[in-house]
């Protein structure tokens, strides 16, 4: 009973399923011709398997010395020169076109209607909606604290979605071609939905696209492809497909609700409500590695008690925007300067480090301009 008890979830729609063996259900006209792609070079090869083991071990059984059989003696033939060098190639060029067809296709990134950048940042994602119906749109998505909690516990609850939900999912509208545009901030990581046959590598310093057209409404699920760290677990990707009327709500919503967030930077907070931002930021984006209590883990280093926090808060601005370590450490220029000042005061006043020091927004805003 405790062995069935551990495998009590159910298939994911847009996501895994429980004991999958097959690509995922396609989407996409992409995913279609990736599926149909796949089944037909797995009935060549499992046809030119048997052709081959077939010949192979029918002629050991019926000229088995056993038998009385003789081998033959005999130099070159013309004709099984010819066969064994025409048939391969009519095979490979059978495989060819129609890959060469989808490869194709998948690069055609031409005409459209939604532009989105995916940033990949250790360890989350951050979505730039820069053409298209929602133009101007930003913002992070990262693993639901919920089930980053239940991970960290070693005893996850028994929930579909295990290390798949996130805070802030991509939405976009059915139909409609979207162009996705990867980079990274850090390392290497990957933006990989299965169901829309989309892996796009995100590259420091380069800029490379995919697109998708999603067929269907729904909720669909990825993850990040590439071994980008500790926490590469931890960098899923949700993809919510809406109707036309629907997305536009959206938009219109997130457009507001953007809005109505815009810091002001120059902006003079007091200590109490930097400390109620900053802990939500923390939380977010550093709890992950600093931890919840601030000692650190391993190689990173420990904010509770450091005297760099204590002591130099230019350094930790300069940290804060550049990094450190050689990305060991990530950039968080994403963040806006009231986010900074507040994680950063958060730091110099939480655990034991009760400095009493506040870090205003326009301190980050002059840094950023040097």
């Amino acid at each position: 009973m405790a062995a069935q008890a551990s495998w009590a979830v159910n298939d994911l729609p847009g996501g895994p399923a429980v004991n999958q063996v097959n690509l995922h259900p396609p989407v996409t006209q992409i995913a279609e011709w990736q599926m149909g792609l796949h089944n037909m070079m797995l009935w060549l090869c499992t046809a030119i398997f048997v052709a081959v083991f077939g010949v192979m071990f029918y002629s050991i059984f019926k000229h088995r010395k056993s038998r009385g059989a003789k081998s033959a003696n005999f130099h070159e033939s013309v004709s099984v020169e010819i066969a064994w060098t025409v048939v391969p190639f009519l095979i490979v060029i059978a495989m060819a076109l129609p890959a060469t067809k989808v490869v194709v296709a998948m690069k055609d990134t031409t005409n459209a209607d939604l532009t989105i950048k995916a940033t990949g940042y250790q360890w989350k994602w951050g979505y730039d909606y820069l053409k298209g119906e929602g133009e101007g749109i930003a913002f992070l998505s990262t693993l639901d604290p919920a089930q980053r909690a239940m991970s960290d516990s070693g005893k996850p609850e028994q929930v579909d979605n295990y290390l798949l939900k996130v805070d802030n999912p991509l939405v976009v509208p059915v139909g409609k071609k979207v162009r996705i545009i990867t980079t990274a901030n850090d390392v290497i990581h990957a933006w990989m939905v299965p169901a829309f046959g989309v892996k796009q590598d995100a590259i420091p310093g380069f800029v490379r696209d995919t697109w998708f057209r999603a067929e269907k409404e729904g909720d669909y699920y990825g993850q990040c492809a590439e071994l980008c760290g500790k926490e590469h677990a931890y960098m899923p990707i949700h993809v919510k497909v809406l109707s036309h009327a629907d997305y536009a709500a959206w938009v219109d919503t997130k457009k507001k609700e953007m809005a109505a967030k815009a810091d002001d930077p120059n902006k003079v907070w007091d200590l109490a409500g930097l400390m109620a931002r900053g802990e939500k930021v923390y939380n977010a984006n550093c709890a992950a590695c600093h931890r919840a209590d601030g000692k650190g883990a391993g190689p990173i280093k420990a904010l509770d008690g450091s005297a760099l926090v204590l002591n130099d808060p230019q350094k930790q601005i300069e940290i804060l925007l550049k990094g450190a370590g050689n990305g060991a450490m990530p950039a968080w220029r994403q963040l806006n300067d009231t986010e900074l000042a507040a994680v950063m005061t958060y730091t110099k006043n939480s655990w034991s480090n009760q400095t009493g020091k506040v870090i205003q927004p326009a301190e980050f805003a002059a840094a950023r301009a040097k």
